[in-house]
């Protein structure tokens, strides 16, 4: 086993750590897509091909399971409630990931494009410290980058939902959220196909 064996366990499922934070006396690791290496491992599995709904949330609750088990800990999922698991807050304890300026979170290394596919309760040794919030020193190009200004006065949803879906909204339902694609951390990690592939479960 490496020092970190949660960390080998999820990278050949385009799987990475997003951060740590405490749960009683466990460790909590949040865990995301490892992007571009993850799409090209989902989209080959069963999930995927199956046709059933929420390929994505059934093929995470699968893997993750059984890694936890490998590790011998237990699986956490952002879906599946009511009630659901806290992973705004947990993700904003691990000191990795804080509110942005358009209220999604922003991650220190994967900037606006931050998902959490689980996090897993074990007893391994946190694997992540404290960062510095990347907005800081940043001209903040996410608040202004949306053209119908859905980011305006907290996150108009409707409004998003009505320019995604028109033919004025093509470049952010094929490529992602414009807003998220402006922040310029994670630049270019998440791959169309991936993008738009969420943007069809959003709407």
């Amino acid at each position: 086993m490496t020092a970190d064996p949660l960390s080998s366990l999820l990278a050949p499922r385009g799987l990475r750590r997003l951060g740590d934070c405490r749960d009683g006396g466990a460790t909590l690791t949040l865990i995301g897509p490892d992007e571009p290496q993850f799409w090209p491992v989902f989209t080959q599995s069963t999930e995927y091909a199956d046709g059933a709904a929420d390929p994505l949330d059934r093929w995470s609750k699968r893997v993750l399971t059984a890694i936890a088990a490998q590790v011998g800990g237990d699986a956490r999922f952002p879906f599946g409630g009511p009630p659901f698991a806290p992973f705004y807050s947990w993700a904003v304890a691990s000191g990795q990931a804080w509110p942005s300026p358009i209220g999604f979170l922003v991650h220190a290394e994967v900037g606006l494009w931050a998902s959490f596919r689980g996090a897993i309760r074990w007893d391994g040794a946190p694997a992540t410290v404290a960062a510095q919030k990347p907005c800081i020193r940043c001209h903040q190009p996410c608040a202004t980058a949306c053209p119908v200004g859905a980011f305006d006065a907290g996150y108009d949803v409707a409004a998003c939902k009505a320019h995604v879906t028109s033919a004025a909204g093509q470049d952010c339902r094929t490529g992602g959220c414009l807003a998220r694609r402006a922040c310029p951390v994670g630049q270019g990690a998440r791959l169309p196909a991936q993008a738009a592939f969420h943007m069809g479960a959003f709407l």
